[in-house]
């Protein structure tokens, strides 16, 4: 993926916890196409990273495949740990370092029935998706929720490109307040599910579609989440089966976070518990499940785990490495 050098064209306000930020590259010259889904990982200035989703409600095909600019929606975070409290200081002139944009998030091209649902900043990637369904002439419905009106974002254009393919869901009013069992019931089979935002919507959704007969592959999802919140919990031992190599999994550590500091080959990419890359089988103990992936009945088997936010709940797991 491609190391680009942005600079920050505007940045303003949304709601009170949410920026826009529009980025463009410094030469002026047309950004890399995206696809709905797509995010850029923005490089801090601690040396770490944190992804982004881009947000596009424009169903031109050139807002995609020649962009002059890319747009970002950033909530501040109350305890952030510096990555949404750093993009949130940027000012217009200001340069940034990305990479990317990737895709694991993408709508399918299959002539079905589709169902967005967007909590909270989750609204930025579903909102592209929106767009590209709309760019296509395909249908879809578009949930959109949050605990009240003035916390949601990119409503005017939102509401401009759905029409009436859009609900609005707000906590404190009753009558729109979502009943998300009530809404996965009432899909049609055979239709796409897509949902981003907090992950109870995550699970509530997941868990209701599994109820209903959904596919896995049929419900998709991404979590916005910060890594040190799934990472909490006591101290505990794992061990690699196939050298027998015992290693101590520290509170503040993940166990990919160990394991790759002492040189074990591992294949992993979200670090959210959302795409089920890094799944690995556990051969004894009893992990305690923190990912999105897993249904209630697989969690309950307890032979598969996401070694990079899940953790135990027994003394010690036996990995499959």
């Amino acid at each position: 993926m491609p190391e680009l050098r942005l600079v920050v064209t505007k940045s303003e306000a949304v709601t009170p916890q949410i920026r826009a930020i529009t980025l463009a590259q410094e030469n002026d010259e047309a950004l890399p196409s995206f696809t709905a889904g797509s995010h850029i990982k923005v490089q801090l200035p601690d040396g770490g990273e944190r992804p982004y989703s881009l947000v596009n409600a424009d169903a031109s095909s050139e807002a995609t495949t020649d962009p002059a600019s890319y747009q970002l929606g950033v909530r501040l975070e109350e305890d952030s740990a510096g990555g949404s409290r750093y993009m949130h200081g940027l000012k217009e002139g200001d340069a940034v370092t990305a990479i990317g944009p990737e895709n694991q998030f993408g709508v399918t091209s299959e002539n079905v029935g589709i169902v967005l649902i967007a909590g909270g900043i989750g609204i930025t990637p579903i909102i592209s998706m929106a767009s590209e369904l709309k760019a296509k002439g395909q249908s879809f419905e578009f949930h959109y929720c949050g605990r009240t009106r003035n916390a949601l974002a990119f409503v005017e254009p939102l509401a401009a490109l759905c029409g009436d393919a859009l609900t609005i869901h707000c906590d404190d009013e009753p009558d729109t307040a979502v009943d998300l069992a009530g809404l996965v019931t009432s899909v049609e089979p055979g239709s796409h599910i897509y949902v981003c935002g907090p992950r109870g919507m995550i699970e509530a959704v997941r868990e209701r579609a599994h109820d209903c007969g959904f596919d896995k592959d049929h419900v998709h999802f991404e979590l916005f989440s910060k890594h040190d919140e799934q990472v909490a919990g006591g101290s505990f031992e794992v061990e690699i089966s196939s050298t027998g190599e015992v290693f101590t999994i520290p509170p503040d550590k993940s166990i990919i976070e160990v394991l790759e500091e002492a040189g074990v080959d591992l294949i992993y990419d979200c670090q959210r518990g959302d795409c089920g890359i890094c799944q690995t089988d556990v051969l004894e103990g009893i992990p305690d499940h923190r990912d999105v992936i897993l249904t209630d009945d697989e969690r309950a088997a307890n032979d598969v785990m996401q070694i990079c936010v899940s953790r135990a709940k027994s003394d010690r797991l036996v990995l499959d490495l």
